[in-house]
């Protein structure tokens, strides 16, 4: 059996003793022969990327992967939320109230974001991206520092939202200064959608994409369905094993992936937009998604569950649509919805 390793998060920049072990999924691929299991990996969205493609030519697949990474590439550098891209541009006009024309395609985004954050409740809200640069998560090693009460509060205050969001024939603009932009909850689940459409262009039946621990399956593995394993947050190796059946999605939001510990806490970037300040009650959420982009939706439907807490988790997933999840709260119990519980291992 080949164990693949991977690591979680867009963005994510583990301690260096939790390098090695700060894992979502772990690939369960048993080398049974031809027809070959093509696989591709590379460094994108600030994680490591892994196509595994099954029961093709090896140059098909080589073709159609690469193909994939380049429109993984493509998102990367336009939507970057403290690099220059098109996305950092409109943060600095809507900074100053202006209005900026993008692309059909940012808008596009854009208009989807406000959809799902207003579904969310405004919980998934990738309008505080102010929030998360002062909590300085907009670089590639966060700052570890709290930063000053009266600032989160500031941020609070001012309530930056997607519906303070303006687009119109793609020219987009706010008359909220305080709303900036991080979609890094948003870009990886939209990839993985853009990624099963790319593949199936290409001829390819069955693969199974790896975005940080963001993860999708097109087909299956031969005769069997693709095995993954959940990482457990605060130990090495899964805590279950699951298998996903072509078209299913899953997508996990925790606290090991890009935080800091100050005073002897942990903080991590999943912002609660009501406090302002990392959510504190949960350790990972984990849900599962099928049907229509399935990737973008179970990104970003997985955050407000982790920010809302164990205590209102059945309700809230409810609520989202969400039927199988898998949790852990900050005490180390762990949650798990009755359909994704049978499937379990």
């Amino acid at each position: 059996m080949q164990h693949h390793d991977l690591p979680l998060k867009s963005g994510s920049r583990m301690r260096p003793a939790r390098l090695s072990l700060g894992l979502l999924l772990l690939f369960l691929l048993t080398a049974c022969g031809a027809p070959p299991l093509v696989q591709q990996q590379s460094y994108v969205f600030g994680t490591l990327v892994e196509i595994s493609v099954y029961g093709t030519p090896e140059a098909q697949a080589r073709e159609a992967t690469a193909a994939v990474l380049a429109r993984f590439d493509a998102l990367h550098q336009q939507l970057h939320a403290w690099q220059p891209s098109e996305l950092s541009r409109l943060n600095a006009a809507l900074a100053k109230g202006e209005r900026l024309n993008v692309t059909p395609e940012l808008a596009a985004m854009l208009r989807d974001a406000q959809a799902l954050s207003a579904q969310s409740g405004d919980l998934f809200n990738p309008a505080i991206g102010g929030l998360i640069a002062l909590w300085g998560f907009h670089a590639d090693t966060p700052q570890s520092r709290v930063p000053d009460a009266a600032a989160i509060a500031g941020w609070v205050n001012q309530q930056p939202r997607m519906g303070d969001l303006r687009i119109e024939n793609n020219t987009v603009w706010s008359d909220n200064p305080a709303l900036q932009l991080d979609l890094g909850g948003y870009a990886k689940g939209r990839a993985l959608d853009d990624a099963v459409a790319i593949l199936k262009a290409h001829g390819i039946h069955h693969a199974l994409v790896n975005i940080g621990g963001n993860v999708i399956a097109l087909g299956h593995h031969g005769d069997r369905p693709w095995r993954v394993g959940i990482q457990h947050p605060r130990k090495p190796g899964t805590l279950a094993t699951l298998a996903l059946q072509d078209g299913e999605a899953i997508g996990t939001s925790g606290d090991y992936q890009r935080y800091f510990e100050a005073g002897g806490k942990r903080y991590s970037h999943l912002i609660d937009p009501r406090s302002g300040w990392p959510a504190g009650d949960m350790q990972s959420v984990t849900i599962l998604l099928r049907g229509a982009r399935s990737g973008t939706r179970s990104d970003a439907l997985s955050k407000p569950l982790f920010i809302d807490g164990a205590a209102r988790l059945a309700d809230h997933a409810a609520q989202l649509g969400i039927r199988e999840y898998l949790a852990v709260d900050a005490s180390g119990k762990t949650y798990r919805s009755p359909t994704l519980a049978a499937r379990l291992h």
